[in-house]
């Protein structure tokens, strides 16, 4: 974990340019998706922050990694059976195109869920 990294500008500098585009991609669509969310560096990733860690996502060797949580990779189960997934990632290969409506659609489902454990 390189420490000296502390905004998501610096995080996605750290990748090659095609991996960039990605990374911004996934950035704009979390931003758009959860306005209201905060962004910061957790765990040597971006995160989003809202009533709590919201989502995170990473680059990989071969993959983007988004970490939305145990709950919402069961609640999209069906949606996610042509990715890699684990109990709280989903891993979207390098070659694809992100799925970025499935990620507005997952990152709206944990503001729900987070807002909800807030009360």
């Amino acid at each position: 974990m390189d420490l000296s990294i502390t905004t998501i500008d610096d995080y996605i500098k750290g990748y090659p340019k095609e991996v960039q585009t990605l990374l911004n991609q996934m950035r704009k669509t979390i931003s758009k998706a959860a306005p209201k969310a905060e962004e910061a560096i957790k765990y040597g990733i971006p995160t989003y922050v809202l009533e709590g860690n919201l989502v995170h996502f990473g680059g990989a060797k071969k993959h983007i990694g988004f970490y939305p949580g145990a709950k919402a990779i069961i609640a999209f189960k069906k949606q996610l059976t042509q990715y890699n997934t684990s109990k709280g990632t989903i891993q979207f290969p390098l070659d694809q195109p992100l799925p970025l409506d499935l990620v507005t659609e997952i990152v709206k489902f944990r503001i729900k869920d987070n807002l909800e454990k807030a009360k």
